[in-house]
């Protein structure tokens, strides 16, 4: 924990510094006197700002239909831009893919775009929290907040320090769901967890992706509730991020200050609503992660598109200059067999989709293509509000992805400003 002296009293306490922290905390200062604690329990934020930071501006991406009406959602993402200044990619002409989407029953959605790059987030993300402090936030980095109390407006930080509230905003994120559950259950908050995206991610070289060249981020749904999700392409790589009992899969760009490695990647992934017995996304996506863990010797799975299509799993020495002309950008991923660790259903829709996306964008199937699994994104916990600014109990509130309120940067910013608003009009 830095050397910060906190008060025991604040009047809105925000936990976590990610987009919908952020959104919540400049609503909040830059329209109020109150006092402000923002709690960050790791040095920088994390998450899709930390990471890549693509930022997506055309509702209804990111906006989850149950919780946003159109204007409302327009209008909040011009605040959103306001204060992250994004430089639109350019869009060019997507017609031929579009038309060749709309004869195979596949929607290729036009979205306004913007990326900083995985070596400018950072940056981004320091400017913002300097801007907060000079509006009088006080800012807690590397300061976990333990538990909330059940009966009173107070919290418990991990040094056993209490602090006292009159609103909190909560917005830890997808990773920390297991500890929101419990704050949950202590306030007695109801709450759902049903809903979990399975898939993969595909990297090949761009000369056989060529739609990144004239859409950034193509963002194309197939039937059976497949999807591309998180384009990168320029300077591209795929990394491994360490989840509960885990890796899962994920993809990066640089910014276009880098040299470019002339490789894309791009997530499938299909959702998944479970039903009774099995109600838990975060528990079934953990226990596909494992079974990769076990497989594949505790890491993830790769495998040519060559070999998927023999019924051959891939092997170490099958990763030769022969077709196979660049190196995988995670070096740590195993050879394996996708078939053996993905469940039938969802490979089938995986694979059907990417096929159509072969037709679409002929050349992505390359034999050298290759699949990492598992990706997996969970929704977290979606839980009851009482209102539609996020209220799950007086005083208390609970945005962002962690929350099934938004799906990336912007909608999460625009579910804090919301939720902001409120405790603002209230006063």
């Amino acid at each position: 924990m830095k050397n910060i002296k906190l008060n025991s009293y604040y009047d809105v306490i925000i936990v976590g510094s990610g987009p919908s922290g952020l959104g919540a905390a400049f609503k909040l200062a830059e329209n109020s006197n109150k006092s402000i604690l923002l709690i960050e329990k790791k040095k920088i934020s994390s998450g899709g700002l930390r990471n890549d930071c693509k930022q997506n501006y055309t509702y209804p991406v990111g906006f989850p239909l149950e919780h946003w009406e159109k204007d409302e959602a327009q209008k909040l993402l011009v605040e959103v831009a306001n204060h992250l200044k994004p430089k639109m990619e350019t869009r060019l002409n997507i017609e031929k893919y579009v038309q060749r989407a709309q004869k195979l029953d596949v929607n290729i959605l036009a979205i306004d775009q913007a990326h900083v790059g995985t070596d400018k987030s950072s940056t981004l993300i320091k400017g913002l929290i300097d801007q907060l402090r000079d509006l009088n936030v006080t800012v807690a980095l590397e300061t976990e907040v333990k538990e909330l109390a059940a009966n009173k407006k107070e919290l418990t930080l991990s040094n056993d320090f209490k602090i006292e509230f009159e609103n909190i905003i909560l917005g830890p994120g997808r990773a920390d769901y297991d500890w929101m559950q419990e704050q949950m259950d202590k306030l007695g908050v109801g709450y759902s967890d049903n809903i979990v995206d399975i898939g993969i991610r595909v990297e090949t070289r761009e000369e056989n992706y060529p739609i990144v060249k004239e859409y950034y981020d193509p963002k194309i749904l197939f039937p059976n509730k497949v999807r591309t999700f998180c384009t990168n392409s320029g300077c591209a790589h795929i990394v491994r991020e360490k989840y509960k009992g885990y890796y899962s899969v994920n993809g990066h760009s640089m910014s276009r200050d880098k040299k470019p490695n002339n490789l894309v990647n791009f997530a499938m992934l299909k959702t998944i609503k479970l039903t009774e017995p099995v109600v838990s996304g975060q528990q079934f996506g953990k226990i596909l992660g494992e079974m990769v863990m076990q497989l594949s010797g505790g890491s993830v799975i790769m495998q040519r598109v060559g070999d998927f299509r023999l019924g051959q799993r891939s092997k170490k020495e099958t990763f030769n200059d022969d077709l196979y002309d660049f190196k995988p950008t995670l070096s740590n991923a195993v050879a394996g067999d996708l078939s053996l660790s993905m469940p039938a259903k969802i490979l089938r829709d995986i694979w059907s989709a990417l096929k159509k996306l072969d037709s679409i964008v002929p050349g992505i199937l390359h034999p050298s293509t290759i699949l990492y699994y598992p990706e997996i994104k969970t929704y977290s916990n979606k839980p009851q509000f009482l209102n539609k600014h996020f209220m799950v109990k007086e005083g208390y509130y609970i945005i962002g992805d962690g929350a099934g309120t938004s799906r990336g940067i912007t909608a999460a910013w625009a579910s804090g400003i919301k939720a902001a608003n409120f405790i603002l009009n209230k006063s």
